[in-house]
């Protein structure tokens, strides 16, 4: 069953009405012309609405349950994938999938978030949120690609790290801190891409990369809207208000000049109404930004991450008072 945001919902009745003239239309009974005009009108209120987006309905589009998840980009934009279970310490985290594959026949090494779209997947995938196995598996991977001199590409889309009892008591804390380490001396090109919601240490624990990309409408914070509004007024239902103060959208991150390298614009409608188009144009930027890193030695790959990360934060000394 198609899923639909409430500010999508006007466009879902003009193209309900589309495909019901297409269904009645025969040889003798010719409906196109008014097919052509509702399908002109429907054009024009998609590019209306989606030009004038809050950050809360942004928000909604990074969270919308029909938007491509790392195995859609990994089917639409590579070959020969090949899934790697398990942290070799405690068990296998499905949130986060892990493995080696082909880019346009060059292997890499692929890592990210991995949500669900029905109930059962949903509880599958503890809702993109990792336990520390999964970044201890992230991890296993990122040393095997560094190992073997492989790129790594890595899809960001979790609310944040699982905060549940168990995960806590295996090391949550020190397993992303450990990842934020690790990733940080690398020696192979590493291209980060923000492709849903960027939340908290789930999201930075594999997002520590020589390129930080952001798809339009996805979403990079320190905390959810309403966890923010949770702790700031006690009701988590003002979260569309947190939203706009947070500002977490790609074009607000963006205009910070230092946090990512650059914003990959979306299908008209956003990512889920064309998952294709969406891969097709990440695709280009990626192919791209590989073949500058891969023109940096191994010094130069860790050198310039650190200066990336580095540049992002400001010391500014107080004279006395």
């Amino acid at each position: 069953m198609q899923y639909y945001l409430d500010f999508e919902k006007p466009l879902v009745e003009l193209e309900q009405k589309i495909r019901e003239l297409r269904d009645y239309s025969t040889e003798s009974v010719d409906f196109s012309s008014d097919i052509q005009k509702l399908v002109k009108k429907s054009d024009k209120l998609r590019e209306e609405i989606f030009s004038n987006l809050s950050r809360w309905q942004r928000t909604q589009l990074a969270r919308h349950q029909s938007r491509p998840y790392t195995l859609d980009y990994i089917s639409n934009m590579f070959t020969e994938w090949f899934e790697v279970h398990g942290d070799r310490n405690f068990r296998d985290d499905p949130a986060l999938v892990c493995g080696f594959a082909r880019f346009d026949g060059e292997p890499c090494a692929i890592i990210g978030h991995q949500k669900g779209r029905d109930t059962k997947e949903k509880v599958y995938r503890n809702f993109g949120m990792p336990n520390p196995e999964g970044y201890r598996k992230a991890l296993r991977v990122m040393q095997m690609a560094e190992q073997f001199g492989l790129p790594i590409f890595t899809f960001v889309d979790t609310p944040g790290a699982f905060p549940g009892i168990g995960a806590e008591e295996r090391g949550q804390a020190e397993a992303i801190a450990r990842n934020l380490r690790e990733m940080a001396t690398l020696s192979v090109p590493v291209i980060v891409t923000i492709t849903g919601e960027g939340g908290s240490g789930g999201a930075l624990a594999i997002a520590v990369g020589n390129r930080v990309l952001m798809m339009q409408y996805s979403v990079y914070s320190v905390i959810s809207p309403e966890g923010c509004a949770a702790i700031l007024w006690s009701d988590g239902t003002r979260g569309p208000e947190a939203a706009e103060a947070l500002k977490l959208t790609a074009a607000d991150i963006a205009e910070l000049g230092c946090i990512i390298d650059e914003v990959i614009p979306e299908p008209v409608g956003g990512a889920h109404n064309d998952h294709g188009g969406a891969a097709e144009a990440l695709k280009r930027v990626l192919r791209r930004h590989l073949a500058e890193l891969k023109q940096l030695s191994g010094e130069e790959l860790v050198e310039q991450r650190y200066q990336k990360f580095r540049a992002m934060s400001v010391i500014q000394d107080q004279p006395n008072a």
